[in-house]
């Protein structure tokens, strides 16, 4: 029964958006379903993220396991069905009138995520500063960019290893002291305040850790008059403006009270994307999102995008990988001492490769092999072979000789040319 069991959980996993369309294929998806160890579309090769999967309920889900066991415990609720830690997403719901010709309408406007500030202005300012194909309005493409950096950046096989592909007892045991490693030493979550707030709060907190006064950042030069007419003394760490007099400001903790950012400009030093739900990793004075803290800290298998917590596994194309998951994108065979082919970044054997993706020869209209020469004009191909390059008109061979290509053809001369015209 108890195997039973673990059987239906792993075919539920399985199931999870199965059949979803693809955003980014359209109708030339099947629909969503996930390969058996990879993060992807058995269909069209792209990752869940790119397809229409309704998944609110595993985001929150995922990041409430984030939370968990941390000083964030405040942002999420345990569930009493399950007693699963929950996100405890802050959604914002603007309502404002909108005059019509004979009554008054209300316009309303849903924000999935908002920062969870109790000042909706200030929370309402925020959205207007950061980019508007970003803001996450219900519906939108906004919405739908956090869904994908939620996926992208905070992956659940970073933090869970029940969401990993046959992880050894002692792999588990490693992953689960680096979780709790990041959860207490550099995970932590923005707060939106007004500088003056966190001046304040600096001010009330007396001396940081280090033992000198913490102050605020403030403008390069007290006489700046631009920095005047503004009325702000404040700039932002990473492109180091000014910050505008009344506006939101983004403060990490971790980072300690002398640096604020813009909110657009609270983002990962590695991708530069804004950092989801204001979601950081503080590592040697930098922000980074989830997936690069750990990319910085851990081999990453180019195959299964998980973690590799081994003390073995290969290096191929400037990749790390899971000795059993260097293997061909398209059948699966595990591509050790066999010859593959690079295509689009991913690595193919040879008959996939010939199956799937070889050019065809315009002599002969055979598959040209990866590992013979070949001649390529104009996104043309031949065998240069003296039966394959030859031409078109007198079948001379061509090889080593000036030639005239013509819409796939290959002509010796002019003369030539002009009997295939007439």
């Amino acid at each position: 029964m108890e195997l039973e069991n673990k059987f239906k959980k792993v075919t539920l996993g399985h199931e999870e958006g199965s059949g979803a369309p693809c955003l980014k294929c359209k109708e030339k998806c099947e629909g969503f379903e996930l390969h058996f160890w990879r993060k992807i579309c058995r269909n069209c090769k792209c990752g869940q993220e790119e397809h229409s999967v309704l998944s609110n309920n595993e985001d929150d889900r995922k990041v409430g396991k984030l939370f968990e066991d941390t000083k964030y415990t405040a942002l999420i609720a345990k569930l009493k069905t399950d007693g699963i830690p929950t996100y405890k997403r802050n959604v914002m719901i603007l309502t404002s009138p909108v005059a019509a010709k004979k009554d008054v309408s209300i316009n309303t406007v849903t924000y999935e995520w908002a920062p969870p500030v109790q000042n909706q202005a200030l929370a309402r300012r925020y959205m207007e500063l950061i980019p508007k194909d970003k803001q996450p309005v219900a519906g939108s493409e906004g919405a739908q960019y956090r869904k994908k950096q939620l996926a992208k950046q905070l992956p659940a096989h970073d933090q869970d290893p029940s969401k990993c592909h046959e992880l050894s007892p002692n792999e588990v045991k490693q992953m689960e002291q680096f979780v709790k490693k990041y959860k207490n030493e550099v995970l932590g979550v923005g707060d939106v305040k007004l500088p003056k707030e966190v001046e304040a709060q600096a001010s009330g907190a007396g001396r940081s850790t280090n033992g000198s006064l913490s102050t605020l950042t403030t403008v390069k030069s007290t006489d700046d008059k631009v920095a005047a007419q503004k009325g702000s003394t404040y700039y932002c760490f990473r492109c180091k403006e000014n910050m505008r007099e009344g506006d939101p400001a983004v403060y990490a903790e971790r980072a300690g009270y002398d640096k604020l950012w813009h909110p657009s400009c609270f983002v990962c030093f590695t991708c530069n994307e804004l950092l989801v739900d204001m979601i950081y990793f503080w590592k040697n004075g930098k922000l980074y999102c989830g997936r690069h803290y750990c990319d910085s800290e851990k081999p990453r298998c180019a195959g299964c995008d998980e973690l590799i917590f081994s003390n073995e596994y290969t290096q191929a194309e400037g990749l790390n990988w899971h000795l059993k998951h260097f293997c061909c994108f398209d059948c699966d065979i595990v591509l050790a001492g066999e010859i593959y082919v690079m295509v689009n970044d991913k690595a193919v054997c040879k008959p996939c490769y010939v199956k799937n993706h070889a050019v065809s020869c315009q002599g002969c209209h055979n598959a040209i092999d990866p590992e013979v020469q070949r001649v390529s004009y104009n996104g043309f191909h031949w065998h240069a072979a003296p039966e394959c390059f030859i031409c078109s008109c007198c079948s001379k061979c061509l090889i080593g000789q000036k030639f005239m290509p013509i819409e796939g053809m290959v002509f010796c001369s002019v003369e030539c040319k002009k009997k295939m015209s007439s």
